[in-house]
C-alpha cells in the first residue's frame, strides 16, 4: 500500500504542475504552423522537442525525489527541470516568431539569425533562472572568465569561424540566393549562411562548405547585383574571323543575328553586343578576335544559354559567307584531284536543280532554265528561333525550304500570332520576289532550318528571255493566294474563280512592273 501512496503523491504532484500541459499544447500549435508555413524548416522542431522532453524527464525525477525525501538531489533536479523549462519557452518563442510569423509573411531569413536569438534567451534563462535560485553570479562570472580564455585560445578558429558569420550578418554584404564567385574562381549559389561555414552550392551539383572566417578574408564577387539589387549578369561568347573580312561586315552580321529574335534567358536591355576586342596578337595570328557580351538573367543555366548564342553566331556567319577561321597551328594539306572537284561541282548543281524542280512556282520551266536558275541560289542556314522574313520588310528573295520547319506569324493589334506552319520541302516569300512588295508576315525557325535563296536578279534573265512566264506564275500565285482566302473566309467556288481571275491579273501587271517587262502582248 505504501508505494501505491507514494506514486498517487507523485502523480498529485505532477497534476499539479500546469507548466507541462500548457508547454505540450503551445508545442503541437507552434509545430502545426511551421509545418503549414514552413515545412522545410521542420527538422528545428527537433531541438524544441529534445528540451521538452529534458524538462519533463527532470520534472519527474525531481518529484520522484521530493516524495523519496532526497532533498538535496531533489533541489538540483529543480534547478535543472526550471532550465530546461526555460530553454522550452525560448524554442517555442523562436519557432513561432522565425518559422511561422516571418514566413507566412514572406519575410525570408536565415538559420544562424534564429541560432542567435535562441543562443540570447538561453543566456538570459541562466541568469534568471540561477538568480531565481538563489546563487551568487559574481564567483560564476570570474570563473567563466578564465574558462572563456582558455576555451578562446583553443577554440581560436572555430571563435573566428562565428564571429564571422555574425559579422556576415550584421553587415548584410552577402544573402541567401546571392550567386556568388570565390577567389579560386569557383562560382555557386549561397543555400545558408551557419555559425561556422557558409553553404554554397554549384552549378556542378556539388556542395561548397566555406568557413565564415575564410569568406571574410577573400575577396567575393557577388555576381548580377548591384546598389543592393539583383539583376542580369554579363556573360562573354568569343570567336574568331581571318582578315578576309572587314570587322565592321563581322560585327553587323552577328549582332542583327542576335537582336532579330529573343533568345531565351538572355535580357532584352541591356541589349547583347558585338567587338572586335583584338587583331592579331604578338603579330603572330592570321585571324581577328571577336566577342559577343550577352546579360544572363538566370545564373544557374550559363553554359546552355552560351551555347544558344554560338548557335546563332554561327548561323549568322554561315548565311553571309564568312567562316570561322582556323587554328593558326593547324596545318592544311590539299591534294589537287580535277575528277574530285568536277563530282563536287556536279553533285552541288545538281542539289540545287532538284530544290528548283520540288518548288510548284518553276514547273513550267524548261530543264535549262531550270539549272540556269539553280546556278543563283545561296544557302541560308537559319537557327531554332530565329526571325527568317520578318513582317513589312522589303526583301527581293525567294526561300525554299530544304528542311526543318517554321511559324508564319502575323502581327495583329500589336499581338503576334501563328497563322501557319510551314515544314520542308516547301517554299516562301515568293511575293517580295515577284513583286517586290513588303513582307505580309514573319517567318520564324521552330527549328534549325536549311534554306536555299533565289533573289530577283536570278530570275530577271529567264523572264527576259521568255516574258510568258510572268503569266503564268501570275496564275500559280493568285490560285496560292485566292486559297489561303478561302480557307478563312469560306469563299464558294464562284467566289474563288473570280477572285482567282482578278488577282491574276493584279500580280501579273505587278510582276512586269517590278521586272520591267513591259505589257503583255
Amino acid at each position: 500500500m505504501g508505494g501505491n501512496d507514494e506514486a498517487a503523491a507523485i502523480v498529485a504532484r505532477l497534476s499539479g504542475k500546469w507548466a507541462v500541459p500548457i508547454l505540450a499544447a503551445l508545442l503541437v500549435v507552434v509545430s502545426a504552423l511551421v509545418n503549414r508555413c514552413a515545412p522545410h524548416h521542420r527538422h528545428r522542431l527537433r531541438r524544441a522537442v529534445i528540451v521538452f522532453a529534458a524538462f519533463v524527464v527532470t520534472l519527474v525525477i525531481h518529484e520522484v525525489l521530493e516524495v523519496s525525501h532526497a532533498f538535496v538531489w531533489s533541489a538540483r533536479l529543480k534547478l535543472w527541470s526550471d532550465l530546461f523549462e526555460s530553454f522550452t519557452i525560448v524554442h517555442l518563442a523562436t519557432l513561432a516568431v522565425f518559422d511561422a510569423l516571418l514566413p507566412a509573411l514572406s519575410v525570408a531569413t536565415v538559420a544562424l539569425t534564429s541560432d542567435l536569438v535562441v543562443a540570447a534567451g538561453y543566456i538570459v534563462s541562466i541568469v534568471v533562472v540561477l538568480r531565481g535560485a538563489g546563487l551568487d553570479l559574481s564567483s560564476v562570472v570570474t570563473t567563466s572568465a578564465v574558462v572563456s580564455g582558455v576555451l578562446a585560445l583553443s577554440l581560436q578558429t572555430t571563435l573566428g569561424n562565428v564571429i564571422g558569420g555574425v559579422a556576415l550578418q550584421l553587415d548584410g554584404s552577402i544573402h541567401v540566393n546571392d550567386w556568388i564567385q570565390l577567389e579560386n574562381g569557383k562560382q555557386g549559389k549561397v543555400k545558408e549562411i551557419r555559425w561556422r561555414h557558409t553553404v554554397v552550392e554549384t552549378r556542378d551539383w556539388d556542395t561548397l562548405i566555406v568557413p565564415n572566417a575564410a569568406l571574410l578574408a577573400q575577396n567575393i564577387t557577388i555576381l548580377g547585383k548591384r546598389d543592393g539589387r539583383s539583376g542580369p549578369h554579363r556573360m562573354w561568347v568569343y570567336f574568331n574571323v581571318d582578315f578576309r573580312f572587314a570587322p565592321s561586315r563581322v560585327v553587323d552580321v552577328v549582332r542583327e543575328a542576335l537582336l532579330a529574335a529573343p533568345i531565351e534567358r538572355v535580357a532584352d536591355d541591356p541589349k547583347p553586343s558585338v567587338i572586335c576586342y583584338d587583331l592579331a596578337r604578338d603579330g603572330k595570328d592570321s585571324f581577328a578576335y571577336y566577342a559577343v557580351r550577352y546579360w544572363l538573367t538566370d545564373l544557374a543555366v550559363d553554359d546552355p544559354t552560351s551555347s544558344v548564342v554560338r548557335a546563332r553566331i554561327y548561323a549568322a556567319l554561315t548565311r553571309a559567307g564568312i567562316p570561322l577561321a582556323h587554328p593558326t597551328t593547324s596545318q592544311v594539306v590539299q591534294l589537287h584531284d580535277p575528277e574530285a572537284d568536277r563530282q563536287r561541282i556536279d553533285r552541288h548543281r545538281d542539289e540545287r536543280a532538284a530544290a528548283i524542280g520540288s518548288v510548284k512556282l518553276f514547273e513550267m520551266l524548261t530543264e535549262q532554265e531550270r539549272q540556269e536558275l539553280s546556278e543563283h541560289l545561296h544557302r541560308a542556314p537559319y537557327t531554332q528561333g530565329e526571325t527568317i522574313t520578318r513582317q513589312g520588310a522589303v526583301a527581293h528573295w525567294l526561300y525554299l525550304l530544304l528542311s526543318g520547319t517554321a511559324d508564319v506569324k502575323l502581327m495583329v493589334d500589336g499581338e503576334s500570332k501563328v497563322i501557319a506552319h510551314l515544314q520542308a520541302p516547301g517554299f516562301f516569300g515568293e511575293m517580295g520576289m515577284m513583286t517586290g512588295e513588303p513582307r505580309s508576315s514573319s517567318v520564324v525557325a521552330t527549328s534549325d532550318v536549311e534554306c536555299y535563296r533565289l533573289d530577283k536578279e536570278g530570275f530577271r534573265s529567264i523572264l527576259t528571255k521568255r516574258p510568258q512566264i510572268a503569266d503564268e506564275v501570275s496564275g500559280l500565285l493568285a490560285h496560292r493566294n485566292v486559297e489561303l482566302l478561302a480557307a478563312r473566309e469560306g469563299l464558294s467556288e464562284e467566289s474563288k474563280a473570280s477572285q482567282r481571275h482578278s488577282m491574276q491579273a493584279q500580280i501579273g501587271g505587278r510582276i512586269r512592273d517590278f521586272f520591267g517587262l513591259g505589257d503583255a502582248s
